[in-house]
Formats: C-alpha cells, sequence, structure tokens
C-alpha cells in the first residue's frame, strides 16, 4: 500500500476513499474505518478490565454508550467551535454533516469528560474512579484516529529532509513529518505503559492516577507534535502557538492538578 520507498523519502499515495456507496452515492473513507476499529478494540480490552473486577456487562455496554457519544459529539461541537464558528453559524444545517469531515480531538476529550461525568453521577461512582478506567483505553482509540488520519492524508506534516519523509501525493509533492503517525506511535506506546501499570495493581490505590497520567503525557506529546504539523486553518497562521496546542494546555494542567492533588491525598484503596 505504500510505494516508492527510496532513500529520500517514502510515496505514501492510497486514496482515502475505500469505495463508494451505490445507493447514496457516499464514499467510506479510511478515516471512518479506523474510528471503527478504535471503538471495537477499546470496547474489547474495557470488558477485561471491568470483567476483572466483578463488572456485568450491562455496565460496560451502558458506559459505551455514554463515552461513543460523548466522543462523537464533543469531536464535532470541537471542529465547529474552535476552527470554523462563523461558517457554521452561517450555515446551521452543516453542523449535523458529520460524514463531510470535521471532528477535532480536543472536543472529543471534552465530550468524553463530560460522559464519564454524567454515567459516574448515574451509577453513583467516583468521577476519578471511572475517569482511570477510560483513561486506559483512551490511547489505543486515539492510535487509531491518527492512523485514520495517516490513510487520509489528513493533519499533514510540514516540509524535511530525514530519510523517512512522506510524500502525500493526494497533497503535493513535498517530503514532509508523517506528524499523524509519530502520534499514533506514541499512542500505543502510552497504552502499553498504562495497561502494563493496570495490570501491577499497587498504582490503582489512588482514584485518579491513570487519568492525570494520560492527560499529562499525552497532551503533552500532542503540544510538541503540533510544532511538526501544517497548520489545519489559516487563522492559526497568525497566533503564536497554534489551536490544538492552545487548546492542549487545560488538559495539562488539570492532568498536573490531579496528579499533584493525589500526591497529597490520603492513600484509600479501591475494591
Amino acid at each position: 500500500m505504500v510505494s516508492n520507498l527510496t532513500l529520500n523519502d517514502i510515496t505514501w499515495k492510497i486514496d482515502p476513499d475505500i469505495f463508494v456507496i451505490p445507493i447514496i452515492d457516499h464514499p467510506i473513507r479510511w478515516y471512518g474505518i479506523f474510528w471503527l476499529l478504535g471503538i471495537i478494540l477499546c470496547y474489547r480490552v474495557l470488558r477485561s478490565i471491568l470483567k476483572n473486577e466483578g463488572r456485568k456487562i450491562e455496565f460496560l455496554d451502558q458506559l459505551s454508550i455514554y463515552i461513543v457519544l460523548g466522543t462523537i459529539i464533543g469531536a464535532r461541537l470541537g471542529h465547529v467551535i474552535f476552527y470554523d464558528p462563523s461558517y457554521y453559524l452561517n450555515n446551521p444545517l452543516k453542523i449535523v454533516a458529520i460524514w463531510e469531515g470535521g471532528l477535532a480531538s480536543h472536543g472529543g476529550g471534552i465530550g468524553i469528560v463530560i460522559a464519564i461525568y454524567l454515567f459516574a453521577k448515574k451509577q453513583q461512582l467516583p468521577f476519578l474512579h471511572v475517569a482511570d478506567r477510560i483513561a486506559l483505553v483512551v490511547p489505543l482509540a486515539g492510535a487509531c484516529i491518527r492512523l485514520g488520519n495517516l490513510f487520509n492524508s489528513e493533519m499533514i506534516g510540514k516540509a524535511t529532509d530525514l530519510p523517512w519523509a512522506f510524500v502525500f501525493t493526494h497533497i503535493d509533492a513535498i517530503p514532509r513529518h508523517p506528524a499523524q503517525l509519530y502520534e499514533a506511535l506514541f499512542c500505543f506506546l502510552l497504552f502499553i505503559v498504562l495497561y502494563r501499570l493496570w495490570k501491577q495493581k499497587q498504582f490503582r490505590i489512588k482514584d485518579g492516577n491513570y487519568f492525570s497520567l494520560l492527560l499529562i503525557l499525552l497532551f503533552s506529546f500532542r503540544f510538541l507534535d503540533e510544532f511538526l504539523k501544517v497548520n489545519q486553518e489559516h487563522f492559526e497562521d497568525s497566533l503564536f502557538i497554534n489551536m490544538g496546542q492552545i487548546l492542549s494546555v487545560p488538559f495539562i494542567v488539570i492532568g498536573l492538578c490531579v496528579f499533584i492533588y493525589n500526591r497529597f491525598k490520603k492513600s484509600l484503596k479501591v475494591d
């Protein structure tokens, strides 16, 4: 699927459209397939985690509905509000046209937090207790989504002469950082680290440990990776740092606050 490998660059010429649905004349894209793959993988891993804790499958199914809806609604509204509010104010019906593209990961993060809060309140569980379980699988979903961006030739990197540079032929003929791949690989690594910590059990003593680590590490890397990406919208060119970096800062701060709070909190074992 990747062709023309040379000493200078990798030519990436994958068609974003896998096939077109005849009746509605709408393409099925790699991005959507990787989104679905991420949901399936997260569900299976989370099922294993909750089963180990003695939770029933109904608990997981309800939690999954909250998280999936929170992610999609949050990601869509995040794109609408953070990246192109004037367009959607003038074309409000386009807000629901999610099939045309336009999802923001930071909005998805906010949507997940809200979904966790609502679910935890309904189940009468501590917010951080539920957030820790979701934090374990979020990097897995993030990795799949970034691979979807890679296959769709989206969120491309800046020009580089590094030997592993990608030429996204659907965009131009310039060798660029595969910034999507950097983030996907980091997310896979983060998932492995968090899951190994979970298996060791001692890190579970305080609610919020996994949630705080996720926010600090994931969004710190996202902040740095943005330096290698082309800005998604023209208005970002006039900013000192781009919108992705601006939106990453609050997540990092919240993660640090939870982590510091846990350093001074009395240890309480979670059943």
